[in-house]
């Protein structure tokens, strides 16, 4: 495993938004905090659950960032497979070439 930094992109169903966001917070060893938008998944694999998700053509998605250290990111993976298992949920991981925070006040 590694301590380089990569970003896990999560997506899962809309209907999963409050429980996935309270699981990421109660894993504060591993996660520090995470960024959240809407999604629209689109293709075959792609479960579309209610009838408004077929009339319109897409599944209403919610997609989760977290940077973190690639074995963080292992270790709640693991933790996702077993309190999400048979949920659909996503995932990929990514390196991160750079990572911090743009200060526009000098201290």
């Amino acid at each position: 495993m590694s301590a380089a930094p990569v970003c896990l992109t999560l997506i899962a169903a809309r209907s999963l938004r409050d429980d996935l966001f309270d699981f990421l917070s109660e894993q504060s060893d591993l996660v520090s905090g995470f960024t959240a938008s809407e999604a629209a998944g689109h293709g075959v694999d792609v479960h579309l659950e209610t009838t408004a998700e077929r009339v319109k053509g897409h599944a209403d998605e919610i997609l989760v960032r977290l940077v973190l250290p690639q074995d963080s990111a292992s270790r709640l993976l693991e933790r996702l497979r077993t309190s999400f298992a048979g949920t659909r949920l996503v995932y990929w991981m990514m390196p991160v070439i750079a990572y911090g925070r743009l200060d526009e006040r000098k201290r």
